[in-house]
């Protein structure tokens, strides 16, 4: 039966997409700016049909909600490592960072920077325990010793909220990407992403979804090292050349290697860092990770991994965009009117498109075109996947039914809850198409820091943590991070109109953060109930099982 869907669903796939380069085509023959990109669409048509093959395979390996949820604890530490970097490494990875460097220069590498700490601090404080304490999605461990019911609320709310809010940045971002790229019209780009999602979790299930994101990183590994070898070769592969030249073409001259507007503020550049690496470890849809390995010392190496991909990968951005200064500053084919210095063509985010076409011609951009849906379409089942999790196994499994489910029964509402994600993320993704969604993806790190991460740490390392007092750190910073961004210039100004933000600062998290940690301090150790003595006493247990795994499905620490 399974089979008979799949088969239709994937015929119904080409369908639309056939369909949609139809509709595209009047549009293309009238504008004459978005031609067709045929070696794009070829490399696109092999990844989906890749990608479809591998959920057809993954549909007969999910039999149980352990299977669907976490890939049944049985991805390797590898392989965990280059999924969570697929998850991590979005199409604003490649794209958007790229564009910062060739605009800004040092100042993106700090902000690479920023990125890439959080990897440390889910290595030291988070991974083991994660592992041992969590079973399918981060509210396992939040709710460990507290109120079931109430505290699962809570984490499933701040998850769902940070999943929605990325998935209109991806959505937009697929929508505008393919609509350049490909040839192809918005709307049909946004849906053809929403159905491919639907696909890959409601079949796959986290093995499915895990296999996209491992092929995908390597796609991107490859494809941006290469673009970096042939770039980067036509300066002798020496940076010191590489260096001078982009120095003498900037109009940042010697600052373009000199902290620039990033730190003119202070306090903006410290709450975009703390956003940035305490937000990593607030997402939901990477922790759930950590639970499709088989034990703690996998755990760990998943982290490595992934921190050495993506360190890797930064650096490659780092070489992209200098070369581009280059390469695609002085060429007048990638500016609108041929006039070098003036609006580059589809956007100053298609530098690394120009540059891919620049050293490689037309077969390399659509490669990279192709691998940029790729990476939209791999972060979107992560998650959605995520969202599921936190409907299915948390709000109906947990809190509506108490526990009192079968597995059919789970897993059935996480395919249905992955249905009306794909919907509305479909829905949102068209609704926001003329919207500038920045905002989005800095409220979206804002509330895992402030709302997700806060709890999480606490519940883990601090005993006295009571239930009153994680719902309070859990609603204030989730509320906090929301109410600060909505103030901010980038929804205050560029959204409503108003002439200045009464919230100075874009990132909420030195704000949201510490205000989340002293209402879970203050209202912790006020709480003298005496449910609050029983799950104080409750951390002991907590503890060993933490450090040791012992009484965790399939966990065993090493």
């Amino acid at each position: 039966m399974m089979k008979k869907i799949l088969a239709k669903l994937s015929t119904g796939l080409v369908s639309l997409g056939m369909a949609g380069a139809a509709l595209a085509a009047p549009a293309v023959e009238i504008t004459q700016k978005q031609p067709l990109n045929v070696p794009a669409i070829i490399m696109f048509a092999i990844f989906v049909g890749m990608t479809l093959a591998i959920t057809y395979w993954a549909a007969s390996r999910t039999k149980t909600a352990s299977d669907f949820y976490t890939a049944g604890g049985g991805i390797t530490g590898f392989q965990n490592g280059l999924a969570m970097a697929g998850d991590y490494m979005s199409a604003a990875t490649l794209l958007g960072l790229t564009a910062m460097v060739y605009t800004n220069g040092y100042d993106a590498y700090l902000f690479m920077i920023a990125f890439f700490v959080g990897w440390p601090i889910i290595l030291f404080l988070m991974a083991e325990r994660l592992r041992n304490l969590g079973k399918f999605t981060f509210a396992d461990i939040t709710s460990y010793r507290l109120d079931q019911g109430k505290v699962r609320t809570m984490a499933a709310i701040g998850s769902l909220t940070v999943v929605c809010f990325y998935l209109i940045v991806q959505m937009v971002g697929a929508g505008q990407l393919i609509k350049l790229l490909f040839g192809l019209d918005y709307h049909v780009a946004v849906i053809v992403v929403g159905a491919l999602m639907v696909v890959y979790v409601t079949f796959g299930g986290m093995v499915a979804t895990t296999w996209v994101q491992i092929i995908k990183a390597c796609l991107l590994l490859f494809g941006g090292t290469v673009i970096t070898v042939l770039a980067f070769s036509q300066f002798g592969f020496s940076f010191n050349t590489l260096a001078a030249k982009t120095i003498e073409l900037h109009k940042l001259k010697d600052m373009l290697f000199a902290p620039g507007k990033l730190l003119q503020d202070p306090i903006n550049a410290i709450s975009l860092a703390m956003g940035l690496m305490f937000g990593l470890a607030g997402l939901p849809h990477i922790l759930m990770r950590f639970f499709t390995v088989n034990n703690a010392k996998e755990a760990r190496k998943s982290v490595l991994y992934a921190a050495g991909f993506v360190g890797f990968f930064f650096n490659v951005i780092l070489l992209m965009g200098l070369c581009a200064i280059v390469i695609v500053g002085t060429n007048p084919e990638f500016f609108e009117g041929g006039t070098i210095g003036g609006k580059i063509i589809g956007g100053g985010n298609m530098v690394a498109m120009h540059l891919a076409k620049a050293v490689g011609g037309n077969l390399l951009l659509g490669f990279l075109a192709a691998v940029a849906f790729a990476t939209i379409l791999a972060v979107v089942s992560g998650l959605a996947l995520a969202g599921a999790s936190a409907i299915s196994h948390d709000l109906y499994a947990r809190v509506i039914k108490k526990g009192n489910v079968s597995e059919a029964q789970e897993i059935k509402v996480s395919k249905m809850a992955s249905f009306g994600i794909g919907l509305i993320a479909v829905v949102l993704g068209i609704a926001f198409e003329k919207q500038n969604v920045a905002f989005m993806a800095a409220l979206a790190f804002g509330i895992a820091a402030a709302g997700n991460f806060p709890v999480l740490f606490l519940s883990m390392y601090w005993k006295d943590l009571t239930t009153r007092g994680a719902l309070a750190a859990g609603y204030g910073g989730l509320i906090a991070a929301v109410v600060l961004v909505v103030l901010s210039k980038s929804v205050w100004v560029t959204v409503f109109g108003y002439a200045t933000p009464i919230f100075p600062y874009d990132q909420p998290a030195l704000f949201a953060m510490p205000l989340a940690f002293l209402l879970g301090y203050v209202f912790s150790i006020t709480d003298k109930s005496e449910r609050a003595g029983k799950e104080r006493a409750a951390f002991a247990d907590q503890w060993v099982r933490a450090q040791t795994g012992f009484g965790a499905d399939g966990a065993v620490s090493h």
